[in-house]
């Protein structure tokens, strides 16, 4: 790490902590050439491998845009759509590699997006499955239905 004061090509670390709720490290440093310290700031970065082959660093930003046109007029807060997509983020992280093929991030979202909004979730997975006939909308919703009733209470008599 180059001295920010002096540009001297090395630094020497005084004291390392956790920042961001363990997402990222801050560093105090000294350089020893001009005593002078400084901070810097370690943040591990996700990468999106697309179709193409192409890498980019993650966005949740990405994730809620996508998520807010699926969500148009569903009534759907931004509050909800950021926790969303920490969620997505969170599940990308825990599965432990740096790099994840962006069809992983469609899946990420669609399990959180099931549970915010049915409808929504509908219009995610049309085109991210690429849904090309009636009947695999059909599908999709004799799925959905199968799971709601597969987690409803049995009737009390």
């Amino acid at each position: 790490m180059n001295c920010p004061f002096c540009r001297h090509p090395d630094s020497r670390v005084v004291d390392s902590r956790t920042a961001d709720d363990g997402a990222a490290i801050r560093r105090r440093r000294q350089c020893p050439a001009c005593e002078r310290r400084f901070t810097t700031v370690e943040k591990l970065t996700l990468a999106v491998v697309k179709r193409s082959g192409v890498t980019e660093p993650f966005s949740r930003e990405k994730v809620i845009a996508g998520v807010r046109k699926a969500c148009q007029g569903r009534g759907v807060d931004e509050d909800a759509l950021a926790r969303l997509a920490q969620r997505v983020e969170d599940h990308i992280r825990g599965s432990g590699s740096a790099e994840i093929p962006s069809n992983e991030v469609g899946l990420a979202i669609l399990e959180p997006l099931r549970e915010l909004d049915e409808v929504a979730y509908l219009r995610f997975a049309s085109v991210y499955r690429s849904f090309d006939t009636l009947a695999d909308f059909e599908a999709e919703i004799a799925a959905l239905r199968g799971d709601r009733t597969e987690h409803m209470p049995e009737p009390q008599h």
